[in-house]
Order: C-alpha cells, then sequence, then structure tokens
C-alpha cells in the first residue's frame, strides 16, 4: 500500500492555508517520512457562502507541485483534482507537462469534471457542458503530450497543425479520473490510468454531485467492476481512495484498527490511499506527519 498526503485543505475564512506550513517544507517531510506522494486540490473562484460553509481554502495545484517538485526526488505529485472543464485543454496539457519534465517524470494528473455552478459561472465556463468538454480535453490531451504536430476539431476547442514541446518526461502522463458515477467509472476504465472514486464517512453526494460511495462492500463491487472493463479494453489501472476517517488525526490511537482498514482495502484492490493531514498550525503539521509514517508506512 502507498500513502499519499494531501495538504491540509483548511475551511472558512479564520484560518490560512498555509498556517500549516510551507509547501515546500511540508513536501521535504513528506518523502523523508516515506509516504510515496502529496497532492493538492484546486478551486480557483469558489463562492463566499460556500466557503464559510464548509468549503475549503486552495493554491493553483500546478504552481504548488512545481514549487514542490523543486525540493524533493522520489514522491509522486497529484493533483485531487484538477477540473478540467475550467481549462483550454492545451493550456491544462502545458501545465501538466511543465510539473512533469521539470520533475522528472513524477506527475499523476487527477482531474474531475467538477461540481460548483458558482465556480462555473465566475470562469466563464458552462456548466452544463462540463462533460463534452472533459471528453475533448481527454483527446486533446494526449495529443499534446506526443511532441508531433497535431490538428483537432471539436464543439469548443480548434487546433490546427499545432505542436507542443518540449514533450513530457512521462507518455503519456498517468490520469487518475475522479468521481463514483457510472460515466466517470467507464472513462476511467476505458480512457485513463487511474480511478478515484469519491469517498466519504459521510454522504457528500448532494455537495460533489456524484453518487454516495462508502468504504465497504460497494466500493470493493466498484473495483472489480472497473477493473475488469479495464481488463477487457486490455488495460491495467491503479486506485487511490481517500481515507476519511476522523480519528485519523489522532494517527498513535486506534493504530490497530486504522492497520485493519488499510489492510482490507488492499484485499479489495486498493493501491493508494490518500490521507488529508489535520489544519494544525506548523510544526505540529510535521509531528503529524511523521506519527502517521511511524504507525502505517513499511518503509
Amino acid at each position: 500500500m502507498r500513502f499519499i498526503y494531501q495538504f491540509p485543505e483548511t475551511s472558512g475564512s479564520a484560518a490560512d492555508m498555509l498556517d500549516a506550513g510551507a509547501p515546500a517544507d511540508i513536501a521535504v517531510a513528506v518523502e523523508a517520512s516515506g509516504w510515496s506522494g502529496v497532492a493538492f486540490t484546486e478551486h480557483p473562484a469558489p463562492g463566499a457562502r460556500w466557503l464559510e460553509s464548509g468549503g475549503h481554502q486552495t493554491l493553483d495545484p500546478f504552481v504548488a507541485l512545481g514549487h514542490v517538485a523543486a525540493v524533493t526526488h522520489r514522491i509522486r505529485l497529484l493533483t485531487n483534482l484538477a477540473v478540467v472543464p475550467y481549462r483550454n485543454p492545451s493550456l491544462l496539457a502545458k501545465a501538466a507537462a511543465s510539473v512533469d519534465r521539470l520533475s522528472n517524470g513524477r506527475l499523476i494528473l487527477g482531474v474531475g469534471t467538477g461540481y460548483l455552478q458558482g465556480e462555473f459561472r465566475a470562469l466563464g465556463v458552462d456548466f452544463a457542458r462540463r462533460n463534452a468538454r472533459f471528453d475533448e480535453a481527454l483527446d486533446v490531451l494526449s495529443l499534446h503530450w506526443s511532441g508531433q504536430p497535431f490538428s483537432y476539431e471539436g464543439h469548443d476547442f480548434v487546433a490546427k497543425e499545432t505542436r507542443a514541446l518540449p514533450r513530457p518526461t512521462q507518455r503519456p502522463i498517468p490520469i487518475w479520473i475522479g468521481g463514483n458515477s457510472a460515466l466517470s467509472r467507464r472513462r476511467a476504465a476505458t480512457r485513463a490510468q487511474g480511478w478515484l472514486p469519491l469517498t466519504s464517512h459521510v454522504d457528500i453526494s448532494a455537495t460533489v454531485r456524484t453518487p454516495h460511495l462508502d468504504l465497504g462492500d460497494e466500493l470493493a463491487a466498484r473495483i472489480a467492476e472497473v477493473r475488469s472493463a479495464a481488463h477487457a479494453e486490455r488495460r491495467e489501472i491503479d486506485v487511490a481512495v481517500a481515507y476519511t476517517d476522523p480519528s485519523i488525526a489522532q494517527p498513535e490511537q486506534d493504530a490497530a484498527r486504522h492497520r485493519g482498514e488499510f489492510a482490507r482495502l488492499a484485499t479489495i484492490g486498493v493501491d493508494w490511499i490518500i490521507v488529508a493531514g489535520p489544519s494544525a498550525v506548523y510544526p505540529a503539521s510535521l509531528v503529524w506527519i511523521e506519527q502517521f509514517a511511524a504507525n502505517y508506512i513499511d518503509r
């Protein structure tokens, strides 16, 4: 089992996201402690009401991961999640390729369709067309990363004899698709290198606009289904799951139960577990990173 540290997502505006520490310092500690990756999410223009009612602060994930890449050598760099419809796909492809090249091939592009209608409005993007824009972007990403001249004509994007250089180190950059819907699962199995089911200890389906999925038998069935569909396409995919049990904020307590749960998740086909650090003020955030690693990461 491999573990990815999700940078703390400070909710509301009373505190600052970076109270947890400078991303470079946090990433160095994550790598030194034996974690396998670090992740940042994004919300470029969230509504004030959403933020104050539990929504979280973010950095630009590509800027943050590029910053982290400069001070680390081994850990993978995950966008969890980048909202594909927000961007022209060539801009998304270039940002991803830049981080991948500068990190010597460590980026994992976690992507989703997005769910905040107000954020779509603020960015001038049609919320109703988010799925169509997502699928067109998947077409363009692979063409852009090839380094060869390409032309593409879709509903929202047109490129004529475009050529993007330099190419990323990984070809292709791994794409992990987030979401629990049948459409998201099908995309992950047939068009991506990984699936990011959205799991939570509470039902967040109304907020994130995807069916609720718990960590029990239903998740096991969905993983088996996605893997079967991928194998039918002669594909292999990773599965990464967020572990949201609130008691993990005290990693030395109830450790046997958490270890048992991690072992069960591995048994049903989970390859990576993503754990968000608590919004502790630095250097308490470093203590949590090290305590978690000491209890759960086999180095």
